[in-house]
């Protein structure tokens, strides 16, 4: 294997397998000598090392060929977008990139999700649902909070841009989107739907192909920004 309100009562899916190797990227010494110490008395997780600024995690991530990075958004030199969207395009076997951040509503979650990242986690959340969502991030998921998510995008302006080309998703591939919008997996919408596992899988791999979504998380945003979907906020 390549290797709070964010929390919102929800949880990950289990995913267990062999050790997920981990590179740890963020400005705050404090912070990124804490968590991984932290990370690595998590079962299933070995840190393999830590970089301090965007520019670092690239040629660290490079070198050291991590299953996952967790990477800070908000860092030096190159901020944590750009060095997602870098590694993202330039390796042949790219790790999985989960965003850390400290705030809710960071317009930069949004942007890195939008350049591949599969997931964000909250830097207040216990340790434990950090490494549970480097490991369900390591076995190919997305680690997605629908209310966190609608929050962020519902703070930044709607992109005209962003719109979603509907007229290319058929009516059963634009329900199964709205359905990944709302935190299910395949097997859940399939049950939903009353068809196969397979049928989803084939799905939302053209809901993916069509609007040039690098993952599912990259696609809810988009469903999010072009409207199709509005923010449900709880509480």
């Amino acid at each position: 294997m390549r290797g709070s309100d964010a929390g919102e009562g929800m949880a990950l899916p289990a995913a267990a397998g062999p050790t997920v190797t981990l590179l740890i990227a963020d400005d705050d010494d404090v912070t990124r000598s804490g968590l991984g110490m932290l990370l690595t008395a998590q079962p299933g997780i070995t840190v393999v090392g830590e970089a301090a600024d965007g520019v670092e995690a690239v040629d660290r991530a490079r070198s050291l060929r991590p299953d996952v990075v967790l990477m800070d958004v908000r860092m030096p030199r190159l901020n944590g977008i750009d060095a997602t969207r870098q590694l993202l395009a330039e390796a042949a076997d790219p790790p999985r990139i989960v965003v850390i951040t400290t705030f809710e509503n960071d317009g930069y979650v949004t942007a890195a999700l939008s350049a591949g990242a599969s997931g964000f986690v909250l830097k207040r959340l216990p340790v434990r649902q950090i490494a549970e969502a480097v490991r369900v991030v390591a076995a190919g998921e997305a680690v997605l909070f629908p209310a966190a998510l609608g929050r962020m995008v519902a703070a930044r302006p709607l992109d005209s841009a962003a719109a979603l080309p509907q007229a290319a998703l058929t009516g059963r591939e634009e329900e199964v989107l709205r359905l990944m919008s709302t935190g299910l997996s395949n097997p859940e919408i399939a049950a939903s739907l009353t068809v196969s596992l397979e049928t989803i899988k084939t799905h939302v791999g053209n809901v993916l192909t069509k609007l040039g979504a690098q993952n599912r998380t990259h696609a809810v945003v988009i469903a999010y920004e072009s409207g199709l979907v509005v923010p449900r906020f709880a509480g």
